[in-house]
């Protein structure tokens, strides 16, 4: 325990006072009884320090002439020497300093005396203490000047005076503040002016998604609750969509609470209870959500957290049998108020053979007139075996599609001669003749004309038997013009107009 309680009696008490005790004068109660004390104190005869009463009192502090000090010294009180009451001992107790004090001498004297630790104050004694009055007396026998006493002792009460204040202040500036991080309460003093402050003195950090009651720049004041709440990540799965979220919540419920997600009846990849680390967390969420399955002719209304449309309809209690599916795609999430369809699936494959066309090659042939063609080698189509896949859904058969084909036959090549050769312009006998009007007059001039029978075309209205006869190949119509009026010159010199009865006069003009 500090001394500073009795030191400070001891420096201003009763002790250390200037007053004079002139005013008791003769009749002092000190004067009358200093002689009974002198005659009967059997310790004066070996105290070579002055008065008995210096003696015994441990608060004198002697003056530097005479070579002593005061000094606190813990003893044991169990075993001080202690004096015995009555008119040889002093008979009062020092009530300003314990038992345990006694007076040691300064580095310039030891007293040889053994120092006596004070006595109780005996019941029925006096108002006043032996060690008060012997102090009392004392001070009336000292012949300091009162200015000086006052010089003296002015410092010290400055001093006192400049403590008591700054204690003053310093719990003044004192703030007893209620401190919650993350729910972790505690109670602590601090000299911060505001809530930033104390949150740095106490090595509290804080992040953008940290929240704290009240406000960072808020003022401090005694009794005030601060509370801060960090921020934590959580990468939430809802329903099948992705995001990252922060949150202030210590467990998987208070997030759950606080982002207003319905958490009756879904499906959490964590505990409620699980605490929300400062890393944060991964968290599955699936509320709960109505669809109707519609399978063989029935409606069938499931409240499911299922992930899949398959596990919905799994839940639903219908099977999906061999190329059985839904309507959506059985691995996509479920929506709310969602319609699933169950389709039964039964398939067949059907094999067809198909013709594969034939290619043709034209070869030039100066042999042959221009606009002749010989083929030279017949094509022959290949055989494609085809096979189809065909499936009745619920019953309704649909368009069969190809899964696979192979070539039985290939096909071969049709080779074509085309004639390249110029056809002749004259005929003997017959160049002379008016072949345009006669072309004018059976077919308007068109080399392509047919009749509306078919049976005759070109300029000149060839029938191909009569055509084929003369040389020519394939269709009169499809001749070139200038062939068509070969082929007619070499007619007219063989049978004369008849073949043209009804414009063969042109020809004459």
């Amino acid at each position: 325990m500090s001394d500073l309680r009795y030191e400070a009696y001891g420096t201003y008490g009763a002790y250390e006072t200037c007053e004079t005790y002139e005013p008791y004068g003769p009749y002092s109660p000190y004067e009358q009884y200093g002689g009974a004390y002198e005659q009967d104190n059997p310790y004066q005869q070996h105290n070579p320090y002055g008065s008995p009463y210096e003696q015994y009192n441990p608060y004198q502090r002697y003056s530097s002439h005479e070579g002593y000090e005061r000094t606190v010294v813990h003893q044991d009180v169990h075993t001080a020497q202690t004096l015995p009451y009555g008119p040889h001992g002093s008979p009062y107790a020092d009530t300003y300093r314990p038992a345990h004090e006694t007076l040691r001498r300064s580095a310039a004297y030891e007293p040889t005396q053994p120092v006596l630790p004070r006595q109780a104050r005996p019941a029925g004694s006096g108002t006043g203490s032996g060690t008060h009055r012997g102090a009392r007396r004392r001070r009336a026998w000292s012949t300091e000047r009162p200015e000086a006493c006052v010089r003296r002792l002015l410092p010290r009460a400055l001093v006192v005076a400049f403590l008591a204040g700054g204690t003053t202040a310093f719990v003044a500036e004192d703030k007893a503040i209620e401190l919650s991080v993350d729910g972790s309460e505690r109670t602590l003093h601090t000299f911060a002016d505001d809530v930033s402050g104390l949150l740095a003195d106490e090595g509290v950090r804080l992040g953008p998604h940290d929240v704290v009651l009240p406000a960072p720049e808020a003022a401090l004041t005694s009794g005030d609750e601060i509370t801060v709440r960090h921020g934590r990540p959580v990468r939430l799965t809802l329903d099948g969509h992705r995001r990252e979220v922060w949150t202030t919540a210590r467990t998987v419920e208070e997030a759950l609470r606080e982002l207003g997600v319905r958490a009756e009846g879904a499906y959490l990849s964590a505990a409620r209870s699980k605490p929300i680390g400062r890393a944060g967390l991964a968290l599955d969420v699936r509320t709960e959500r109505s669809v109707t399955v519609m399978a063989d002719g029935r409606a069938r209304i499931v409240r499911t957290n299922a992930a899949t449309v398959r596990d919905v309809v799994e839940q639903a209690g219908i099977t999906l049998r061999g190329q059985d599916t839904t309507s959506v795609a059985p691995g996509s999430f479920p929506r709310e108020g969602q319609t699933v369809t169950v389709l039964r699936i039964t398939g067949s494959r059907e094999v067809r053979e198909e013709l594969i066309p034939f290619a043709v090659r034209r070869t030039a042939d100066p042999t042959l007139l221009r606009g002749t063609e010989v083929v030279e080698r017949a094509g022959q189509p290949g055989v494609r075996r085809v096979v189809h896949s065909v499936r009745t859904v619920n019953g309704v058969r649909q368009r069969p599609w190809r899964v696979e084909s192979e070539v039985v036959r290939a096909p071969r090549k049709q080779i074509v001669k085309v004639g390249t050769k110029a056809h002749p312009r004259s005929v003997r006998g017959a160049d002379h003749l008016d072949w345009r009007g006669l072309a004018q007059c059976e077919s308007r001039g068109r080399a392509d004309a047919v009749d509306p029978s078919g049976t005759y075309g070109g300029l000149y209205q060839f029938d191909e038997d009569t055509w084929h006869s003369l040389g020519g190949r394939g269709r009169p119509q499809d001749a070139p013009a200038e062939e068509q009026t070969y082929r007619a010159k070499k007619l007219y010199v063989s049978r004369g107009a008849s073949p043209w009865p009804h414009c063969g006069d042109r020809l004459r003009g």
